[in-house]
């Protein structure tokens, strides 16, 4: 039987509009990613992603150094020394500072801090047991979160993100059941912010991942399940076509999904395309440099 494999990729989000200010990273809309998690199925994936925000100047930075003055702070203040913090990669500083507020009954704080969580579960050399901590801790901040605001775009697709991780420790029948939830969580999160281009792109992946999967191992899944979840290139292309209609190029493995989906549909000149706009993409992280590797790889191979 093909197993679940976990696999861990680098990833770009959108940020919440209602947790910060129109501050910008490398573009329009642009926010650094942390990492994400693809389940995988044999060769297939299904995944979910994350956000963060630029740099609020030096001042903003310096706000955050005293725990004291950060209780004095207003919400709004609060989350956008998050955000910051979260675009400079100050997991730990992020995570004790949401950790006050892991007894608010403010989504935005929470899903913060169950991504908060989350990207210190991912942080090189993390314990095996203190990750698996994080993991279900951010789970639950997310679900909370959720409970709290059903109408927080943010909510739902921490929900989904932090779903698709604890699948890691549950098996396979659990994971696979809990794709449906999880796509159910990234529609809504579309439905609620249309113009999140990264919640496109993981459903898009999403998509993609079922997509692509062989016969053989779709008839492993129905053993699990009757029902297994199924997709199309085509659907795949339509989310990945609409992020890139919401924000430009505003990610790499974004370009070069498209390349891949084309090519999943026989589409060589399109493929060829997005493949080489992939290629020349900045790569400002290492993430951008591995999309370009793969990128190369595949424009090699297509002659």
């Amino acid at each position: 039987m093909a197993g679940v494999i976990l696999r861990r990729c680098v990833s770009r989000t959108l940020l919440s509009a209602s947790g910060a200010k129109g501050i910008r990273i490398r573009g329009t809309n642009r926010y650094h990613w942390t990492t994400l998690r693809a389940v995988t199925t044999g060769g297939a994936a299904f995944l979910l992603g994350f956000p963060t925000l630029s740099c609020l100047g030096h001042a903003a930075y310096l706000r955050v150094q005293s725990s004291a003055v950060v209780h004095a702070l207003e919400k709004e203040e609060v989350l956008e020394q998050a955000d910051y913090l979260y675009s400079c990669a100050e997991t730990e500083k992020l995570y004790q500072l949401l950790l006050q507020y892991k007894d608010s009954d403010d989504a935005e704080f929470l899903w913060r801090l169950a991504r908060a969580s989350r990207g210190l579960s991912e942080l090189p050399n993390m314990e095996d047991g203190r990750k698996k901590q994080l993991v279900f801790e951010g789970f639950e901040y997310a679900k909370k979160a959720l409970e709290k605001d059903e109408k927080c775009f943010a909510a739902h697709k921490w929900y989904a993100v932090c779903l698709s991780d604890v699948g890691e420790y549950e098996g396979v029948k659990v994971k696979i059941g809990n794709s449906y939830i999880i796509r159910e969580h990234l529609e809504k999160a579309i439905e609620l912010n249309p113009k999140d281009a990264t919640s496109l792109h993981i459903l898009g992946y999403w998509c993609f991942a079922f997509a692509e999967l062989p016969w053989y191992q779709r008839k492993v899944a129905a053993v699990i399940f009757s029902s297994p979840p199924t997709s199309t290139y085509e659907e795949a292309l339509e989310f990945f076509l609409k992020a890139e209609e919401v924000d430009p190029n505003f990610y790499s493995k974004n370009l070069l999904m498209l390349g891949k989906t084309y090519l999943g549909m026989k589409d060589k000149q399109k493929a060829l395309l997005y493949l080489t706009k992939a290629k020349e993409y900045p790569a400002h992280t290492l993430e951008d440099k591995e999309v370009h590797k793969e990128a190369v790889d595949l424009l090699k191979k297509l002659g």
